[in-house]
């Protein structure tokens, strides 16, 4: 008995010293324990900013952030009332109709940015501050207390006038009484129970301090999706907005210049009319744009196939109408150059290959033997008006040497009939019948009448080797062995 008393007494004056709970993780975790309470200031701090930052209320849908809490959808509605009190032909209205719309879609944007910003930085956030790491403090305070009572049974079991008590005891009566062996054994028990719980809070809490080590970084990268997100929501708008107001200085400045200019009118005005007002032979957009096409256009693939800019085409019409290009400014982009042109032609009050001979461009273009139907198309070309003929010559001359680059620029003769063709001759017709003719005589029709101009054009231009800039001799000379057009168009009074 006396020795089994000896063995426990010793057994507790043997436990570990007492321990800062600090002491009893690994060194490589210590350092991350001291970050789990910035972290967490941190993130609440910053969420708290953030729910500031946001124009709507978190938690809605997209439309209902729109409609009900965004400033900038409120303006746009304020916009859209307050221009109903002018008249159509206002400068103010016209110009507030555009920002009404433009506000509606940056509040859209907005409002898309900041469901994004939601979704995926505050709700993490707000996911790291209150739980994640509360779970983790929760766990080192646990931890702490735990160490504490450990370090207190333990630091008990140490002190020297309870082991002399012990050993006293076990000495005067060990064959009296059993009692303090049992106090002895119930001391070291409760002992082993502390360090049990110890060691199972320090796992868990350690397990706790590497993951949060190991997401740390995933939780950086919220406030890398902050300026990401912001920057693109700034590109976005920034890109509407700049595309938008360049357009609206335009529309504006062109209904400004329209309403004080006294230049006369170009698109939309009778061939005739214009060619006499401006004392010409070839309309001033058609001559303009093929120089301007001439010297960057050539080699330029899908020339009239592909579509420009609407605001540079509009601007370089408004030039046009006024009178004043700037070749250097436009030459750059042949594309909206030769969507200019396209506009003239469409825009023109009679198609240059005019109403009257509708029928008989289709009637020749009908006939299977081609030498009848080139035969055909010289007699009806002498018909047109010499104006529509001179200026139908040169575009066709042009298109010709066009098609002698379409190894680079794509554009066989087929091709530039097939997308220029509907400019050239359209049906008399109004309303949505009209439209249905025009797209009528964009079918395989319109292609048998432009192509083979252009064809019998471009082998004249192969023969005589002409000048790419002179485009006066050769249209007329449709009949075969190179004989010259001896017939002249019909002149008009």
């Amino acid at each position: 008995m006396l020795r089994q008393s000896l063995s426990i007494l010793k057994q507790l004056s043997s436990a570990p010293k007492s321990q800062d709970a600090t002491e009893l993780l690994h060194e490589d975790l210590v350092l991350v324990e001291q970050r789990i309470e910035p972290a967490k200031k941190a993130s609440q701090v910053l969420h708290k900013k953030l729910l500031a930052c946001m124009q709507s209320q978190p938690g809605l849908e997209a439309d209902k952030r729109i409609v009900k809490k965004l400033p900038l959808m409120l303006l746009s509605v304020s916009m859209a009332e307050s221009l109903k009190d002018f008249d159509s032909d206002s400068s103010f209205r016209r110009v507030l109709e555009m920002c009404c719309f433009m506000e509606k879609i940056v509040a859209t944007m907005l409002a898309d940015f900041e469901m994004k910003l939601e979704k995926e930085v505050l709700e993490p956030l707000n996911k790291l501050s209150e739980e994640d790491l509360p779970d983790i403090l929760r766990n080192k305070k646990l931890f702490a207390k735990l160490t504490m009572d450990w370090n207190s049974l333990s630091t008990s079991c140490r002190f020297p006038r309870f082991l002399f008590v012990c050993l006293r005891l076990c000495l005067c009566r060990s064959q009296a009484s059993t009692g303090p062996q049992a106090k002895q054994e119930g001391l070291r028990e409760e002992v082993e129970e502390a360090w049990k719980k110890l060691e199972s809070i320090k796992d868990q809490y350690s397990a706790d301090l590497y993951h949060f080590a190991t997401k740390e970084e995933d939780y950086a990268n919220y406030f890398i999706r902050l300026l990401e997100l912001q920057a693109e929501y700034h590109k976005n708008s920034h890109e509407f907005l700049d595309k938008n107001i360049n357009e609206l200085k335009e529309n504006h400045g062109e209904k400004v210049s329209t309403l004080s200019s006294s230049t006369q009118k170009v698109y939309g005005e009778a061939l005739r009319s214009h060619l006499r007002m401006s004392n010409r032979e070839i309309a001033a957009p058609i001559q303009e744009c093929i120089q301007m096409l001439q010297r960057t256009g050539m080699r330029e693939e899908g020339l009239f196939r592909l579509t420009a800019a609407a605001s540079v085409v509009k601007r370089l019409k408004t030039c046009l109408d006024q009178g004043t290009v700037d070749h250097s400014e436009f030459s750059m982009d042949p594309h909206a150059v030769a969507g200019a042109l396209k506009s003239y032609l469409r825009e023109l009050p009679e198609p240059l290959m005019t109403f009257e001979l509708y029928s008989d461009w289709f009637k020749a273009a009908g006939l299977k033997d081609l030498p009848e139907k080139l035969e055909q198309f010289k007699l009806i070309l002498k018909r047109l008006p010499v104006e529509n003929y001179n200026n139908l010559r040169y575009l066709v001359q042009f298109l010709a040497l066009l098609s002698q680059q379409q190894t680079l620029n794509k554009m066989s003769p087929s091709n530039i009939a097939i997308v220029l063709g509907p400019n050239l001759l359209w049906p008399r017709a109004e309303g949505e019948s009209s439209m249905f003719d025009m797209a009528s005589a964009s079918s395989v029709q319109v292609v048998t009448i432009i192509e083979p101009l252009i064809l019998k054009c471009k082998k004249k231009d192969s023969k005589t080797q002409q000048n790419t800039h002179n485009y006066t001799r050769n249209l007329h000379k449709m009949t075969s062995n190179d004989q010259e057009m001896t017939t002249t168009p019909k002149s008009t009074k």
